[in-house]
């Protein structure tokens, strides 16, 4: 397993660091509350045993779709995570067609190497 540089704490912003501790507050509350075994939750959302404790601790490690899954399961996810009120869509541009990338300005590139 690759050592990790940095602590959690550093790694992630405090606000981000702050919702995904409440997701795992969430996460285990709803599980208590819906008295649904660790072993039984994990096997519904497909996720290791070892990945839901993770979750419930609010590992800011674990994959986003890990949460997902448990919190779909739980019946979370509609409240935790909604659609964006935004629709996303392809940015157009001034003349109607449609970008696919974004490049910086021949002006801000900078060739010093040095």
């Amino acid at each position: 397993m690759p050592k990790k540089l940095m602590h959690d704490e550093a790694r992630y912003p405090s606000l981000v660091a702050q919702r995904v501790a409440l997701w795992g507050q969430y996460i285990h509350a709803a599980r208590l509350e819906q008295r649904i075994t660790a072993a039984d939750l994990s096997q519904r959302a497909r996720v290791s045993e070892s990945t839901l404790r993770r979750l419930e601790q609010g590992d800011p490690g674990a994959a986003v779709g890990a949460y997902m899954a448990v919190l779909n399961v739980l019946g979370g996810l509609a409240d935790l995570a909604p659609v964006p009120v935004r629709q996303v869509a392809a940015p157009v541009r001034r003349d109607g067609t449609v970008a696919s990338r974004v490049r910086r300005s021949a002006a801000e590139i900078d060739d010093e190497y040095f």
